[in-house]
């Protein structure tokens, strides 16, 4: 019998993972529920079974590490997150830890060992779904939990120390989850592209240069209602067509540069009908790109046309900004030595952003850090059951990373 390739074995155990779920029919885990504790336990019999030692910290954190040559070395930390979004892929997030762990399994079998230790992370939670706080944890390894989410409570009114109590983690000992910075020598992130361009471009893999910066913003446009009859065009005071107006602006500022999106993903008319000219209308602005000063300046030019287009069309705006991330660049001296595995593989080599917020930016604080992106089907979609990747994609993923490590370089 043919024994099983190292893209096969990351599918097979990716599927595995999904039988994990709070909700039949579909792929739902979210912190500490009985899904994600039961993905745990699976994802340490499988470091177990690559003869990694296992542990879990106070965060739920699932570490296994394949010790070095030498005892207590430092460590190459990598891996991602376990937990989901509500109806959500299989591959984001899940493949980080699923394939490293096959690249060790197949170090241990050939009875290989590096000047350094590998440390594998199943990161407990990055979504945000339970409590609705992103990263926790990223942020306990890295030493940046905040503890005033402990108080944030679910949809069952539980807070979150209750429910980590429950679930036999303390909450006291967050600090003592944190690494020790000379203790890791980088990470690098294994993760599904999320959008289109690699499959666009026909290539299996990429080398992210840097997750995006971030702003968001609520706004509310307060204009005044009207019979849809009665209200001549020039005397209307449109909410909707003012938000209108802003979104297809946000559009056009956007377009130009091609590292720069900008998205208005709600947009609501309360209390709308066919026959009324709206008053009020409600969305939303995200505004991502990879360099910091080019969101920043795309966001005053959003901002100042608002209130332009605000002032000409007479309603008023309230704004609300409800997020603010900066930019985490990838570490230049890994992503040469990623560059160098791709290229050692035969592939071309392409560099590109992430859009999407990922463990990594947590982890930036505590050590330099690089990821690896891989292909999405189904025109890159994403946080949905049609989220998919192929066992040719995960096995190149796999040689890459595994052709990192073993010519890894600590920076010196």
């Amino acid at each position: 019998m043919a024994r099983e390739s190292k893209g096969m074995t990351i599918m097979r155990r990716i599927d595995e993972l999904a039988f994990h779920t709070e909700t039949p029919g579909m792929l739902t885990r979210t912190y500490l529920t009985d899904a994600h504790q039961h993905a745990a336990a699976l994802l340490a019999d499988w470091m177990r079974a690559a003869s990694m030692s296992v542990r879990r910290d106070a965060a739920g954190n699932v570490i296994g590490r394949y010790e070095g040559c030498t005892p207590d070395a430092p460590a190459l930390l990598t891996g991602s997150h376990f937990d989901t979004v509500r109806n959500a892929g299989k591959y984001d997030g899940n493949l980080g830890i699923v394939l490293p762990i096959a690249c060790i399994a197949e170090w241990n079998e050939q009875g290989r060992r590096f000047p350094f230790a590998i440390e594998v992370i199943g990161f407990a939670e990055e979504e945000g779904v339970r409590f609705k706080a992103t990263l926790l944890g990223s942020r306990a390894i890295a030493g940046t939990f905040d503890p005033a989410v402990l108080d944030k409570c679910d949809e069952q009114g539980q807070t979150m120390q209750d429910v980590m109590a429950a679930a036999g983690f303390d909450f006291r000992q967050l600090g003592a989850a944190a690494f020790k910075g000379e203790n890791v020598l980088a990470f690098i992130e294994v993760h599904i592209e999320q959008g289109p361009v690699l499959l666009n471009e026909n290539r299996p893999v990429g080398i992210v240069t840097a997750i995006s910066g971030a702003s968001r913003f609520l706004v509310t446009v307060h204009g005044l209602a009207g019979h849809a009859g009665t209200v001549p065009m020039a005397l209307r005071r449109d909410a909707a067509m003012a938000a209108a107006e802003i979104g297809l602006y946000i559009e056009k500022r956007c377009s130009g540069t091609s590292e720069l999106v900008g998205t208005v993903g709600l947009l609501e008319v309360p209390n709308g009908a066919a026959n009324t000219v709206p008053g009020k209308a409600i969305f939303t602005i995200d505004i991502r790109a990879e360099s910091d000063d080019v969101r920043r300046a795309a966001v005053a030019d959003v901002l100042d046309a608002m209130q332009k287009i605000a002032q000409r069309r007479n309603v008023t705006l309230d704004i609300n900004q409800t997020h603010e991330a900066k930019s985490v660049r990838c570490a230049p001296w890994l992503q040469e030595q990623l560059a160098d595995a791709i290229a050692g593989c035969g592939l071309p080599v392409r560099y590109l952003p992430s859009g999407a917020g990922h463990d990594a930016m947590a982890i930036a604080t505590l050590t330099d850090i690089a990821m690896l992106f891989v292909r999405c089907g189904n025109n890159g979609i994403s946080h949905h059951p049609d989220e998919t990747i192929t066992a040719e994609d995960a096995e190149t993923a796999a040689t890459v990373l595994s052709r990192f490590i073993e010519n890894f370089a600590p920076r010196r």
